[in-house]
């Protein structure tokens, strides 16, 4: 029999209500400040930053400056004694405001520039409390052991007596530096270069009139000597202190400061550019520090009297690219945390082609006309002969230091400081030991001076060619 199978009926389909849509996540609304970092042209972006930050940072060494020539009128003693105190000093200055600041700036624009706006706003506190705490062990050091210090760089009788004062009130007020100059890394991070040009400039005029008149003495204010100079630069920092802290504290800066407690990860984005970049501030200050020592023991206190005043051209110099290279910090930070690569790169190598141009206009100006330079702190002859002798045989080199920094701080922006750290040992190891083989075998001190500008041009191309071959983005065998 055969049974007849019905085929399956087909299922009824069951209509399913389709699922809603999920919802779109508002667009994040780009600051137009960090807009402008990633989008805009980059010449005109770079320079209309760079110009505040030139500003303040010659405002800055302006300070020194003005110190210098107020002190000059005190006598050679008293000037030797602060060229022996000033590399510490600018060390400081390059450490908080170039280095741990260049940390700072460059953490917070790559946490603005992938849109982590609360990172950025951690980043704040832990700046702060990393400075306070750096600023206060330098000063400990420098307080405790500051005699057998000068005294090895060649302080001895009246000079080493003007240094220890000097010093030690210019480290008392240290901390103040730290906390002044890592607030306005903080809104140098944002792109915002123009407030704290106008602190720093007013502070730098208002030592115009502040350091005679502690120094000299007027009406009831008593004459300090060289004691009132380290004051009045005490009362810069606390001034700028006050005004930055104010305005971050306001709101008003894109990096907001919050208290919340204490982490690592953002203390580590930090320190991981800012302890290397440290490194390299030191590199400089040891290699000017060391190449003192040795002009103070081959011709006594005249002659560190004039390569101290000869190399704080030099120490212009940085202050003049960090100009540059705080915008170059943002910039590259802002892009690299984006993932624009070459947009980051080409931003690099046209600010270390400005900084180029005008370092080595005035080297080659400085080595033409040194006197010029030379005759704002004193007249003194010995002084005079060794300070022309080093400016015409280093000016000419200054301008591949200019471009060696400036991609340091490109570099910095990066995240990427090895190979700027590997270029500066190169150079502060020709420089002084080139230095002290030229002293030894020639007996002069312009066969020293040669060696010193050749490691400025090593230290130039080193860092150059390590940016050109791919360190940044990766590894070469």
């Amino acid at each position: 029999m055969n049974i007849r199978q019905e085929p399956p009926k087909e299922a009824t389909p069951v209509a399913v209500a389709p699922a809603p849509p999920p919802e779109a996540e508002p667009p994040k609304i780009m600051n137009p400040r960090t807009r402008a970092l990633l989008q805009g042209p980059i010449v005109p972006v770079l320079l209309r930053l760079a110009w505040p930050n030139v500003i303040i940072m010659f405002a800055q060494a302006a300070t020194g400056l003005i110190e210098t020539y107020w002190v000059g009128q005190l006598g050679t003693d008293a000037l030797a004694g602060m060229a022996l105190v000033f590399p510490g000093v600018m060390l400081m200055q390059m450490i908080s405001a170039g280095a741990m600041g260049g940390g700072i700036s460059s953490a917070i624009a790559r946490a603005l520039g992938a849109g982590k706006r609360e990172d950025a706003d951690a980043l704040v506190l832990h700046a702060i409390v990393i400075n306070v705490a750096l600023g206060a062990a330098f000063a400990a050091l420098v307080l405790a052991f500051g005699r057998p210090l000068y005294a090895l760089l060649g302080g001895e009788g009246a000079s080493l007596e003007a240094a220890l004062i000097y010093s030690n009130v210019v480290f008392g007020g240290n901390v103040l530096l730290w906390v002044m100059n890592g607030l306005a890394s903080v809104i140098r991070g944002t792109g915002n270069m123009l407030f704290p040009a106008l602190v720093i400039c007013a502070g730098a005029l208002a030592l115009v009139p502040l350091s005679p008149l502690l120094i000299f003495g007027l009406g009831p204010i008593p004459a300090m000597g060289i004691a009132g100079g380290g004051l009045a630069l005490v009362l810069f920092y606390i001034g700028g202190t006050a005004v930055l802290g104010w305005y971050v504290l306001s709101g008003r800066n894109i990096a907001r400061l919050h208290l919340a407690p204490l982490r690592w990860h953002p203390a580590r984005d930090i320190l991981r550019v800012g302890a290397v970049a440290a490194v390299s501030s030191v590199q400089t200050n040891v290699t000017i520090a060391l190449t003192t020592a040795l002009v103070g023991a081959a011709a006594g206190p005249a002659a560190v009297a004039g390569f101290g005043t000869a190399a704080r051209l030099e120490y212009l110099l940085v202050p003049l690219v960090f100009g540059l290279g705080g915008p170059l910090v943002a910039l590259v930070g802002t892009n690299v945390g984006a993932g624009n690569r070459a947009r980051a790169l080409r931003i690099a190598w046209i600010g270390a082609a400005i900084a180029f141009v005008l370092c080595e206009t005035i080297g080659v100006a400085a080595a033409l006309y040194p006197a010029a330079w030379l005759r704002l702190f004193g007249s003194d002859p010995a002084m005079l002969a060794t300070g022309s002798a080093y400016l015409r045989a280093v000016g000419p080199f200054y301008g591949f230091f200019g471009f060696g920094l400036a991609l340091y701080f490109a570099s910095q922006g990066a995240g990427k400081l090895l190979w700027p750290l590997l270029a500066g040992f190169a150079r502060m190891a020709l420089a002084i030991g080139g230095g002290w083989l030229a002293l030894k075998l020639t007996g002069s001190l312009a066969w020293m001076f040669v060696a010193i500008g050749l490691a400025l041009a090593v230290y130039g191309a080193g860092v150059a060619g390590a940016v050109w071959a791919g360190v940044w983005f990766r590894r070469i065998p």
